[in-house]
């Protein structure tokens, strides 16, 4: 599927584990969606092989807003759009879209702020050139 402004998306699909009694999504689950989304989002950007010491690097998210606008229910099959909104000094701007995969229908609109830290110290630290670099060449949506 595709979907104006995105041009990754993975899939996920609602497992009877991630329920609650009302028979929907309970809502910390979508947090987990986007931490598997994002994971397979930097795969899919090959940051991995192209920018030594990636595997090293750490983001600490700081700040997460999530519109739920339809819940998901047991079978579904979730479509998660991922996008890089904004780079910072020290901080990337995440947007995400979960949208369900058989009738585009958006049900969760999640943005989340990253900040790149220090693994010594702990503290924001700005993001390196070649992480930086890798992003700008990332394709983008028309």
């Amino acid at each position: 599927m595709t979907r104006p402004g995105f041009v990754f998306s993975t899939r996920l699909r609602v497992r009877y584990a991630e329920i609650d009694g009302q028979r929907i999504v309970f809502n910390s689950r979508y947090l987990e969606y986007a931490d598997v989304a994002v994971t397979d989002f930097w795969d899919w950007t090959g940051i991995a092989a192209a920018v030594p010491g990636w595997a090293d690097t750490e983001f600490n998210v700081r700040r997460t807003e999530i519109d739920y606008l339809r819940p998901f229910r047991l079978g579904d099959t979730i479509e998660a759009f991922v996008r890089i909104d904004r780079v910072g000094t020290s901080s990337l701007t995440k947007r995400f879209e979960l949208v369900d995969a058989d009738t585009g229908a958006l049900h969760t609109v999640i943005t989340m702020v990253s900040v790149h830290v220090d693994l010594a110290s702990g503290r924001p630290a700005p993001l390196p050139d070649a992480i930086r670099a890798h992003i700008a060449g990332l394709p983008t949506a028309g």
